[in-house]
């Protein structure tokens, strides 16, 4: 994927994904709740997610479809975040929070059992 979203974009497709097919006008009244945006910064954001091929936008009354899933973006800035920081190496990246004990022992268990699952279907 090399659509690059920012975090006001993130904003609007976080209500896509979650809740689904939403229009202009649901969008903007769930983050003026959320953020406190008005009308128009919204429907701007929006404009930006359509340009670049995030959000498929149609009548009637400007239905709003996310065109990208949220484990493609997660998967994208996972690897831009790889690149950027840890020279592309995921261990580097796992030591770093380790490191800095931000992985609790649920989160590590979880992390275990998605590494044995990978090994087992020979994703590793």
């Amino acid at each position: 994927m090399s659509i690059k979203l920012y975090d006001s974009e993130l904003k609007v497709m976080e209500v896509l994904w979650s809740q689904g097919d939403k229009t202009a006008r649901e969008i903007a009244a769930l983050l003026r709740a959320e953020t406190g945006w008005n009308v128009n910064t919204t429907y701007t954001v929006i404009k930006k997610c359509v340009a670049k091929g995030a959000v498929q936008r149609s009548e009637p009354g400007f239905l709003c479809r996310a065109l990208v899933s949220k484990s493609e973006v997660q998967a994208a800035e996972a690897e831009e975040l790889l690149g950027k920081l840890f020279d592309g190496s995921p261990d580097l990246l796992f030591a770093s929070l380790l490191d800095n004990r931000r992985l609790s022992p649920e989160q590590l268990r979880r992390l275990s059992e998605r590494i044995a699952q990978a090994e087992r279907e020979g994703e590793l």
